[in-house]
């Protein structure tokens, strides 16, 4: 039934899609679809605005206007079964990838130097262990217990040219995309993380880009989600590689 209420508004040309509305919203209302925040549905939506803080565009208002009117128990059975539908989600691929496989690896002296280029014959790998994308690593993998974990972004693997000597060793890695991925199941993924791993310390590398910057707010509200203070250092870096800010916060719920 429509009734004249308070309701949300999304203004699209304003919104780049970064996604740190979507977790503020306890009712689930708010998704990203194709690179644009926007309203699920009417009645999901308590017109209360508690995700109008969180956009670093001022691209979210609250109107008033004739609208479905909010509905707690659809809302309910609406996030009951975006529950259900996470934790029925497998990361395995029908051509059996071997991203879905876990393993980890000991680091090596040193690199075989057949067939590569010679700029190439001084590095060494500082990855441990895989899967490395977020939506791949479960909770329970081996070589998260007792970790400093390295959360990131996409874009900031191909940016920052010394990742491996600087930011790699040592270190378990999970990496993503805010934007284009899914924030709530990242979420949801963290707190399982932060509540079984006994993370010690997490390093958040994010580029410049305000897309880039929905993923500590993942992280926070992982760790809020689990109950857990964990020391969080985040560094942002420029898309020519070069380290913007570098600090440490303490996170807790």
């Amino acid at each position: 039934m429509k009734v004249m209420r308070k309701i949300i508004e999304i203004n699209e040309e304003l919104c780049d899609g970064c996604g740190q509305c979507v977790p503020s919203c306890a009712e689930g209302a708010i998704q990203v679809i194709d690179g644009k925040a926007r309203l699920v549905a009417e009645k999901y939506c308590d017109g209360l605005g508690a995700c109008m803080g969180e956009c670093p565009r001022g691209a979210l208002k609250i109107i008033e206007r004739e609208a479905e009117d909010f509905n707690a128990e659809a809302v309910d059975e609406y996030l009951h079964s975006q529950k259900q539908q996470k934790e029925s989600e497998e990361p395995t691929l029908a051509c059996g990838c071997p991203s879905t496989h876990i393993e980890s690896f000991s680091r090596p002296e040193s690199r075989p130097t057949t067939n590569i280029p010679d700029k190439q014959t001084t590095s060494v790998s500082e990855l441990s262990h895989w899967p490395v994308q977020i939506k791949l690593v479960p909770p329970t993998a081996p070589f998260l217990k007792e970790a400093h974990l390295l959360v990131l972004a996409d874009c900031a693997a191909v940016a920052y040219p010394n990742l491996h000597r600087d930011f790699l060793e040592g270190k378990a890695v999970m990496m993503g995309c805010p934007k284009f991925d899914n924030v709530e199941e990242y979420i949801h993924k963290f707190s399982a993380i932060f509540e079984k791993a006994d993370i010690k310390k997490i390093t958040v590398l994010i580029m410049e880009v305000p897309c880039c910057s929905g993923l500590p707010m993942i992280v926070e509200k992982g760790l809020a989600a689990a109950g857990k203070k964990i020391p969080v250092e985040k560094i942002v870096i420029s898309n020519r590689g070069e380290i913007l800010t570098n600090k440490f916060t303490g996170v807790c719920s």
